[in-house]
């Protein structure tokens, strides 16, 4: 196994200049193994140089020992050897030292003035001692033998250690540059793997949002009207027993269309696309778990592909559930497609809101809807968006204006479409008939998240005159 460049840095534990151990004892042998060579060198030195043996064995056993240094000076280790060459000594020292300077990242240049030094150092001294044999009769050979041992013997001492440190200085700059890149890819995919989980985790998020959303906008209304519906046959039960009996069968309707609603909208949750390929629930929640709990680029990846899939459900089952609302229990209009269309799902659009406002004005409402300009179609998203506003808006006053006159307004324009829900200051009413619909002010959040998904403009607010306007632009 390799290891990466910050581990290999961690890894320099060895004493003084060595980064591990193991260098430092083979330095400590290279060095002892000169000295000997030098110091056994050194007798034959003092006997030629007329001095005393033990000084020429303690001139060689230091000059020797100074390879202990050839990591940290190089340099002074190839001047040494480069000096003690004409004394016949250091060749060991010579070798390891001129390896060592052509493995060191110190300039070409040096190595090679260095190395032509030592290069001419050998040669003079090969070439005086061969000359030297010849003339003693100590070798045979003829003239040619002297420039040819000098040469040859220059070459070997010089060549092969200089060739083999550049190779060894290149191969490990490689190296050093493999683990600077793995790295910088390990980084790099770990930075993916963090992006990857947030954009999971706002997937997720934006998931769970967005299924609060349609399950209010789709549920909300209808149950309101129900409560609204429910408030009205309790105070007439006993003066108007056939209006009661007509209040109540509305209640039972509408109970039984949001029950028909909510299972649509879990059933196709369950399904993934509303057509086939079954997903379950449980299977579904362990891999959303998984997907949040791994920190790898992929499963990431995975945990947003899966949050991914609810997001089309949701607003399929929501458009289910907002057709079935705005049609009534008898209305065809947004159903499901058939199966052989892939299951594509249409939700309401604006030509349902006369059903919309027929709907509120049942349940006690006094509402009035104006249409300006000339209708036209629009693509599927703004006309959904559309009525989901006014739906939201008339919603929003049942709960909390119950008996206000409540006027709805869309303009088509040339490139927008405008809608308006204004209702007036609501009635006073006694204690006892009062209707008090919870709320959990995720209404004019949701209306606003929807318009400016869409590039819109969306303002509600209280008006002058006591009452509660919602207004909304989209762009066409």
């Amino acid at each position: 196994m390799t290891t990466t460049g910050e581990e290999h840095t961690a890894a320099g534990t060895g004493p003084w200049w060595w980064v591990r151990w193991r260098s430092a004892v083979l330095d400590a042998g290279l060095a002892l193994a000169s000295a000997a060579e030098c110091g056994g060198e050194g007798v034959r030195f003092a006997h030629d140089a007329g001095l005393p043996v033990p000084i020429g064995v303690v001139f060689g056993v230091i000059a020797g020992s100074v390879l202990l240094v050839r990591r940290k000076w190089p340099i002074a280790v190839v001047l040494v050897s480069i000096a003690i060459t004409p004394a016949q000594m250091g060749f060991l020292m010579g070798l390891v030292g001129l390896y060592t300077l052509a493995a060191s990242e110190l300039p070409r240049r040096i190595t090679a003035a260095l190395a032509a030094m030592s290069f001419a150092g050998m040669l003079i001294v090969t070439f005086v001692r061969t000359h030297q044999g010849v003339m003693s009769g100590d070798v045979t050979m003829g003239d040619w033998f002297v420039p040819f041992a000098s040469i040859t013997t220059a070459i070997g001492m010089t060549a092969p250690p200089v060739l083999l440190g550049l190779y060894m200085g290149a191969r490990r700059r490689l190296m050093e540059s493999l683990r600077e890149r793995a790295d910088s890819l390990e980084r790099e995919l770990q930075l993916l793997a963090e992006r990857a989980e947030e954009r999971a985790e706002w997937a997720r998020s934006e998931e769970r949002t967005r299924i609060a959303r349609e399950m209010h906008d789709v549920v909300a209304h209808r149950v309101s009207l129900m409560v609204v519906h429910a408030a009205a046959l309790q105070a007439i039960a006993r003066k108007d027993p056939e209006k009661a009996v007509k209040n109540a069968a509305l209640v039972g309707d509408m109970g039984r269309q949001a029950l028909t609603e909510l299972r649509e909208m879990l059933g196709v949750l369950r399904s993934g696309n509303g057509a086939d390929g079954r997903v379950s629930a449980a299977s579904s929640s362990a891999a959303l778990s998984s997907s949040s709990s791994s920190s790898s680029a992929s499963s990431s990846a995975s945990g947003a592909a899966v949050a991914a899939v609810p997001l089309a459900a949701v607003g399929a089952a929501a458009a289910v559930a907002a057709s079935r609302a705005a049609g009534g229990s008898g209305s065809g209009a947004g159903v499901v497609s058939g199966a052989g269309a892939g299951g594509v799902v249409e939700g309401p659009c604006l030509a349902e809101l006369d059903e919309l406002v027929g709907q509120s004005a049942a349940a006690g409402m006094v509402v009035a809807l104006s249409v300006e300009g000339d209708v036209r179609a629009y693509a599927r998203e703004i006309e959904q968006t559309a009525y989901r506003v006014v739906q939201e808006a008339l919603t929003n006053v049942h709960k909390h204006a119950a008996g206000a006159k409540t006027y709805v307004r869309l303009a088509h324009r040339m490139s927008e479409i405008a809608m308006q829900v204004e209702n007036e200051c609501p009635p006073e009413v006694g204690a006892g008939s009062s209707v008090r619909l919870p709320s959990g002010g995720n209404g004019l959040l949701g209306m606003k998240e929807r318009v400016a998904a869409l590039g819109g403009v969306f303002v509600s607010g209280p008006t002058d005159a006591g009452g509660f306007r919602v207004s909304a632009v989209i762009p066409a």
